[in-house]
């Protein structure tokens, strides 16, 4: 898709498998030296694992019985379950030198997190902030879901349940910061396809509910306004410093 120039930052929408999103971002690569942000769509379901993942987290045969892909990123966390539509999915680069380039890889998204939690609040979500103090396991699913956790940036509600999760990779031309923002939360899928026994599937399930929330379901108890993805994707563009 063509890009366009938003203030400071190149703006464009890619659309992919998961693993072709993940393994490279081609205008990045090409021209490194400036600020840049993707609207990212996969084009069929995948469960995307981190970079330290084991496969074996997985159960393959319920994936495939699903047609769901298994991916892997390179940058860290556990498992996201992706799909067209949910969550929205938005990779952002900042070069080495850039203002909002960072050394401290744990502050790092500092900026960031602040950027959602504004774009959310003129989506009308409020009551949201930017989790500051590094990770702290909601669940004890934690290291297995991206969404189990909290770490420093991601957004979560006043009662700490996360909507967006961040994560990064760097290389020597600058940092790629990969956000998950959760539209509606729906663990069960994800949760069927973790090599887990029955029982603690169950459990798992459980505690995911309560530890997240979709931002359009908050929305749908506060004031019964649907969202959907572009309008949050338009809303962080317009946010960024």
């Amino acid at each position: 898709m063509g890009a366009r120039m938003a203030g400071d930052w190149r703006v464009e929408g890619r659309e992919g498998s998961a693993d072709t999103l993940n393994a490279a971002w081609p205008s990045v690569a090409e021209d490194p030296s400036g600020r840049a942000i993707a609207v990212c769509r996969v084009d069929a379901p995948a469960v995307v694992l981190g970079s330290t993942q084991s496969a074996t987290v997985i159960d393959a045969a319920r994936a495939a019985a699903q047609g769901i892909a298994v991916a892997r990123r390179r940058s860290g966390g556990g498992a996201v379950l992706v799909t067209p539509d949910d969550p929205v999915w938005i990779d952002i680069w900042v070069p080495v030198g850039d203002r909002l380039w960072n050394p401290d890889i744990g502050r790092a998204f500092d900026w960031l997190g602040d950027a959602w939690v504004t774009a959310l609040g003129e989506s009308g979500v409020g009551d949201l902030v930017a989790h500051r103090g590094g990770t702290v396991p909601r669940t004890r699913w934690s290291r297995l879901v991206c969404f189990g956790g909290v770490g420093t940036g991601e957004v979560v509600t006043g009662d700490g349940r996360k909507v967006v999760g961040l994560a990064q990779r760097r290389s020597r031309g600058g940092a790629w910061f990969q956000a998950a923002c959760v539209l509606h939360w729906q663990p069960a899928r994800l949760v069927g396809l973790l090599a887990l026994p029955d029982s603690e599937r169950v459990a798992a399930e459980a505690g995911l509910e309560a530890a997240v929330a979709g931002v359009a379901d908050l929305l749908t108890g506060r004031s019964g306004r649907p969202v959907d993805g572009p309008e949050i994707a338009g809303s962080l563009i317009a946010a960024l410093p």
